[in-house]
């Protein structure tokens, strides 16, 4: 009785040169997988070694100073959550809404076809351009305060907006096209079904791509030097308008420093850092899980 088909010495090993792909795969995955963590362990054992020493109330508490054993890093973190919370009050809703215009209303016109492709190219930008840009409007033209959070979200929010929107768009895309057709069928009017079903099927997506552009925009530094963000703040700022700095720059500023006391407080600084990104991600994907659903 002669073998199956899928039997033959030829389909034999055709499935095995497939299983010994799928395994190499594998194995190659796993090794980039362990690769990173292992330069993420190493990281946070060197910043660990270097800085949890200097991790007490008075370095949580306290702002920048010329004295590393009295400086602190409180300044720089609620000028990072003031100009986080600028930005992601403009970017979000901003990107959001032109996601939604360009996917969901936008005619296909050439007008529309340019503004997609300036949108892709504005999402690969350098940052310095957009810290020029911010110098140029908010600043010399706006008269808005130098060093100020207000300026430092608004910078942030024009890097951190085409990521939002090119998201955006690719959530949109994935909802299926049976969601809308369902929502007109009962009579709802377009901008209904957009906005009582599309936009809330589309939040999961759209919330990933705001956790990629918010963690950029949180752990930059040339955009703000262009800002004067750089300057020394001895107070932590008040409200929007009042000078500040951010972690980042602070990061930099203390590695900069001779003393090598402030070696201690740079690696401090950074696990406040990471922290803060850790908090900041960990609520947006605590939203996305959320509102996520599968289909």
């Amino acid at each position: 009785m002669s073998n199956p088909h899928w039997q033959t010495p030829a389909a034999l090993r055709r499935i095995a040169r497939r299983n010994a792909a799928e395994r190499r795969f594998r194995l190659l995955g796993l090794g980039a997988i362990a690769l990173s963590l292992g330069f993420l362990a190493l990281l946070l054992v060197i910043m660990a070694k270097n800085g949890l020493s200097g991790l007490n109330w008075s370095f949580l508490s306290g702002s920048d100073s010329t004295d590393p054993h009295m400086a602190g890093v409180w300044g720089a973190a609620k000028g990072s959550l003031l100009t986080m919370l600028v930005t992601i009050a403009i970017a979000f809703p901003m990107g959001v809404l032109a996601a939604l215009y360009l996917e969901e209303f936008a005619p296909r016109t050439r007008w529309i076809e340019w503004v997609e492709v300036s949108i892709n190219n504005l999402a690969a930008v350098p940052s310095i351009i957009f810290g020029l840009l911010g110098l140029a409007v908010f600043i010399n033209t706006a008269g808005l305060p130098r060093s100020s959070p207000l300026v430092g979200g608004l910078t942030l929010a024009l890097m951190t907006m085409p990521v939002i929107v090119i998201s955006g768009r690719n959530a949109i895309k994935a909802v299926p096209p049976s969601i809308r057709d369902a929502a007109l069928a009962v009579g709802a009017s377009k901008v209904q079904t957009v906005f009582h079903h599309v936009l809330p099927l589309a939040l999961p997506g759209i919330l990933t791509g705001t956790i990629i552009g918010m963690a950029r925009a949180l752990g930059e530094t040339a955009p703000l030097l262009m800002i004067g963000m750089r300057a020394f703040v001895a107070t932590p700022p008040g409200g929007l308008t009042d000078p500040s700095s951010v972690l980042p720059m602070q990061i930099f500023l203390w590695s900069d420093q001779i003393d090598t006391a402030f070696v201690e407080n740079t690696s401090a600084a950074i696990i406040v850092l990471l922290m803060f990104l850790m908090a900041m991600n960990g609520l947006a994907i605590y939203l996305r899980n959320k509102f996520e659903v599968r289909w």
